[in-house]
């Protein structure tokens, strides 16, 4: 069955995997589908909707990331037409199937919309993974290479946006560091000034 309730039929091809194998790996497409196009929508409202210091640079790359997801919903969509099967696309099969959790409606920073969209990408990077790991049980390397391309992109968007999330993270462990290094000089300074206060005594 598809996502939608409707039965999956599979067209005649002559790509030489078992009707049984295609199913399975058509209905993993379908789902995949759904939570992609889940995710460009989410991303799309980010783009939108971003206020602050930083809004054109994260205007940009809110859209920017849109567009590649934009591209995996092609591929994953184009890969289950090739093995036969039908794509379910629509919005509303979309809402239905993802299991990504809706996105908040009352953020406009920055930093909030950041730690939304990494709040969903690594979810969406875990079913990847998944997606890596069934395939490739079921003999289907070619999608199985498909699920790692698109894993190895994501995994790195998702790199990105965390870097934006720990950058307060680095200059605290920065300014702690400076801190330790500042007393540890002020300790070596006093053990000098000691030892130069005691020779003068002698």
């Amino acid at each position: 069955m598809g996502s939608n309730g409707l039965k999956q039929t599979l067209h005649p091809t002559r790509i030489d995997i078992p009707a049984a194998t295609r199913s399975h790996v058509i209905a993993l497409l379908n789902q995949t589908l759904a939570f992609t196009l889940d995710l460009k929508t989410q991303v799309k409202q980010a783009h939108w909707n971003v206020k602050g210091l930083d809004f054109y640079q994260l205007h940009e790359l809110f859209d920017e990331l849109a567009g590649e997801l934009e591209e995996y919903i092609d591929m994953f969509a184009e890969r289950v037409t090739a093995l036969g099967g039908v794509a379910l696309g629509t919005a509303r099969v979309a809402a239905q199937v993802s299991e990504l959790p809706e996105y908040p409606f009352d953020i406009l920073d920055g930093k909030d919309h950041i730690t939304a969209l990494a709040d969903r990408y690594a979810p969406y990077a875990r079913l990847l993974r998944q997606g890596i790991a069934k395939t490739d049980d079921l003999g289907d390397a070619d999608t199985a290479d498909l699920y790692t391309e698109v894993s190895r992109a994501i995994d790195k968007r998702l790199w990105f946006l965390e870097a934006h999330l720990q950058a307060g993270g680095i200059d605290a462990i920065s300014n702690s560091a400076t801190s330790k290094s500042a007393a540890i000089k002020a300790t070596a300074t006093k053990s000098t000034t000691a030892r130069k206060s005691k020779s003068k005594a002698k």
